[in-house]
């Protein structure tokens, strides 16, 4: 059986300054990048061309690797702590404080099943600050029908609506696009004098407008904030810009970029920057993006960190390695720290290409700076190795990521999906697949698109047929769970 075989070796030497090698050199040493002091260690791996996993071994999502959970539920935690405590007034400190947790840690579901059990205790009062943080929090985990719920609940116990309560209410179908319902909320706080719409309900509503293409609608809702004298300001602006740029309705952009500089409530701001900055950068025209860099420096708007993330990420994407060597050492020099979005560029930018030394070069840097690795970085990692050919190495980064407790989520299984793909061995990506389902992860575009495209290489065109039938199914599903949780209860 024919195989391929490699060898790693790390080097003990430092780089005691930035150096811009000839062309061809080393890409890491403009960054000024040094690695760790390390052992000079080799290894030689063998492999089968298109079997690089053991039979029936799911690569690095093992117990022991760190995958199996072994903590109990957090009910249970209260439970426990519930029974050690003697008086009630511990007890609402211990089930407020594991309510707060739950919050801060986005875990709605947690977070009702802990409030359910303070309702039932009879020192429970009803707390305009709980509810608000609940329904902010059910609608930014697209949850609108707790939403919902919640809120009546709310008004059943005797609280008294306000705006803020409806604009929340507001966000909570605006994220799940479900803007006609959205709508309906604004009619009913037009009707009640005491709950009168502002300038963060429209700013909510455009922003899901603008999301969905619909730019009739944001022409009637700002013709709506004219009528009752609400003025725009800067973050309602920069949803616009945003949008148009987006759909390419560039004159429509510059509208209201100029309309920006005239105003005295709306002016530029380093959001308004970055945003167009962003826009061209990832349309990839890196001298209409260089321009606008200068025009708002001339504004006077200074550059923040996420400024110079973003002009990393587009030079890398086009492979303008100098420029984005340049822009580090700006940042540098000018004592902006390099955060894990200034990592994550430049581990992507050459994870694209498959240059898997400048790769492990940033990641070791990053790790020895102390900057903390996330989903992103890894996605990119195991894909950069697949680019490259080396395929035991996706293996060693998906188990350090369970070591890490990296969290998964749907990009992270798709970039494990994609290395399997590369790896033509379509026995572990359904594996992988299988597993992604187990764990409830959204299937998206990615998923579907890769796992197909291996088939037809293949000519597995049932296989094709198949996943094609699935994602109907699941789409379809998807649809009836929403219209399912928006019934009123």
């Amino acid at each position: 059986m024919a195989t391929n075989s490699f060898s790693l070796s790390s080097s003990s030497s430092l780089f005691p300054s930035p150096l811009l090698p000839p062309a061809g050199g080393n890409l890491c040493r403009r960054f000024n990048f040094r690695r760790p002091v390390a052992a000079v260690t080799s290894c030689s791996v063998a492999f089968p061309k298109k079997k690089h996993w053991k039979q029936g071994e799911y690569p690095g999502f093992t117990e022991q690797n760190g995958f199996k959970n072994n903590k109990k539920t957090p009910i249970k935690n209260i439970k426990k702590k519930m029974d050690r405590k003697s008086n009630a007034k511990g007890w609402v400190n211990t089930v407020t404080e594991a309510l707060s947790d739950h919050i801060d840690k986005k875990q709605w579901l947690q977070a009702l099943q802990v409030f359910e059990m303070l309702k039932e205790q009879p020192f429970y009062q009803s707390k305009e600050s709980t509810y608000m943080k609940l329904l902010v929090l059910l609608g930014r985990c697209g949850q609108p029908g707790k939403a919902q719920q919640l809120f009546d609940t709310m008004i059943e116990e005797g609280l008294e609506p306000t705006p803020e309560f409806y604009t929340a209410l507001v966000g909570a179908y605006c994220r799940s696009n479900i803007i006609d319902k959205a709508f309906t909320i604004l009619h009913r706080m037009i009707e009640l004098p005491y709950c009168q719409p502002n300038v963060y309900t429209y700013s909510i509503l455009i922003k899901a407008c603008v999301d969905a293409s619909r730019f009739d609608l944001v022409d009637s809702l700002y013709e709506q904030m004219a009528e009752r004298s609400i003025v725009p300001n800067t973050v309602t602006q920069n949803i616009v810009l945003s949008g148009y740029g987006r759909a390419g309705k560039y004159e429509e952009m510059e509208k209201v970029l100029s309309g920006m500089l005239e105003s005295t409530n709306s002016r530029p701001d380093i959001w308004t920057m970055n945003t167009i900055l962003s826009l061209f950068g990832n349309k990839g025209e890196i001298e209409t993006m260089e321009k606008w860099y200068e025009k708002f420096c001339t504004f006077g708007i200074e550059s923040e960190t996420r400024t110079f993330n973003i002009l990393i990420s587009a030079y890398g994407k086009k492979r303008m390695y100098d420029k984005m060597s340049s822009v580090m050492q700006y940042m540098r020099k000018l004592s902006f720290p390099w955060t894990t979005s200034t990592y994550n560029s430049v581990i992507e930018a050459f994870s694209d290409v498959g240059d898997a030394n400048n790769m492990e070069y940033t990641f070791d840097q990053m790790r020895a700076e102390g900057v903390k690795a996330d989903t992103k970085t890894f996605c990119c990692l195991i894909r950069g190795y697949a680019n490259a050919g080396l395929f035991p190495k996706v293996i060693n980064t998906v188990q350090l990521a369970g070591k890490l407790e990296i969290p998964e989520n749907t990009s992270f299984f798709n970039s494990v999906i994609y290395a399997c793909a590369k790896a033509e061995d379509l026995m572990e990506m359904e594996r992988v697949f299988k597993r992604m389902k187990d764990k409830q992860f959204r299937l998206d575009d990615t998923t579907f698109s890769v796992m197909v495209e291996a088939y037809r290489k293949e000519g597995m065109t049932d296989k094709v047929y198949d996943l094609e039938q699935e994602k109907q199914l699941t789409s379809a599903s998807e649809s009836d769970e929403e219209k399912l949780e928006l019934m009123p209860a």
